[in-house]
């Protein structure tokens, strides 16, 4: 496999694993001062951020939306979140809105340990949100909550994803690490999880959760990227490992676009280079994502 060098390489890539295309799990779009706000942050090295982290996509929505598409990307989630109270029914709203407006997202909704929140999750999965995404860095909140438990408890039952950033990179906060959101499935083990960044930087007590629970799957956001290898290295005694949840479809295709600081083409090259093969290529960027995403 030739890997892309180039973002007009990118539809080259996928087309000569013989796939329709990527589906891409961890992809981001939010309301247009808010995104405004999240860019502000990556400006300055905050304490979530760590170093400078340049935007490449920065971008009117429109624009965004017409560059996944030129990466032939089919499908991909609008991951939005709150950073406190009173937020996420209405970035549900929105991110629906958005939705029905833009073919290949799919409906994607967040929370945040408030009163009422297993009711708007609830009330999001009966309007057709088909994705959560959970931000314990930026929410800042431990996911064991109480008011969190019944929210867990309908996201189970429903069988619909969520994608938690809950490692502690870039920067160590609050209730990261692997413990906090293992409480959560050790209560609810039917829970989909679909775990960020693969985890990082605490990759193997990630990787032993979805070795464990049969519903926890991982993405590969800006995994084996230059960039996040500069922060630290992925520990290359857990390839083995990586390449089995791969070959086993818990591994998802994941980028962060638009909030990455180098092409998208690079996340794609990196994953080709650790030379696990075609067939896991193909189970990666298209089938693990489309079982998980429900995408026809």
């Amino acid at each position: 496999m030739t890997a892309p060098l180039t973002d007009e390489d990118v539809p080259a890539f996928w087309g000569a694993l013989g796939l329709p295309g990527l589906i891409d799990a961890h992809v981001h779009f939010m309301p247009p001062r808010l995104m405004e706000s999240v860019w502000a942050y990556f400006d300055e090295p905050g304490p979530l951020i760590g170093r400078h982290w340049p935007i490449v996509y920065r971008e009117p929505e429109d624009a965004r939306v017409e560059r996944l598409r030129a990466f032939g990307v089919r499908a991909f989630t609008a991951l939005l979140y709150p950073h406190r109270p009173g937020m996420a029914a209405g970035l549900n709203a929105w991110a629906l809105e958005f939705a029905a407006r833009v073919p290949e997202a799919v409906p994607t909704g967040t929370l945040f340990p408030e009163p009422g929140v297993a009711a708007y999750v609830e009330r999001a999965i009966e309007d057709g949100v088909r994705a959560f995404k959970v931000h314990l860095q930026v929410g800042g909140f431990d996911p064991r909550a109480p008011e969190l438990d019944a929210a867990w408890g309908v996201l189970a039952e429903a069988a619909v994803p969520v994608v938690v950033h809950a490692g502690s990179g870039p920067v160590a906060h609050g209730f990261t690490g692997p413990e906090p959101f293992g409480a959560v499935l050790t209560r609810h083990p039917g829970l989909t999880a679909v775990v960020a960044h693969l985890g990082a930087p605490e990759y193997d007590g990630f990787f032993a959760l979805a070795e464990t629970y049969s519903r926890v799957h991982l993405d590969t956001t800006m995994a084996f990227t230059r960039f996040f290898e500069e922060m630290g290295a992925f520990p290359p005694a857990l390839l083995p490992r990586l390449r089995d949840l791969g070959e086993s479809g818990r591994v998802l295709l994941g980028t962060d676009f638009p909030n990455i600081p180098y092409p998208y083409a690079h996340q794609l090259q990196a994953l080709a280079g650790l030379g696990f093969g075609d067939a896991w290529l193909r189970e990666v960027c298209w089938h693990a994502p489309a079982r998980v995403l429900g995408v026809g």
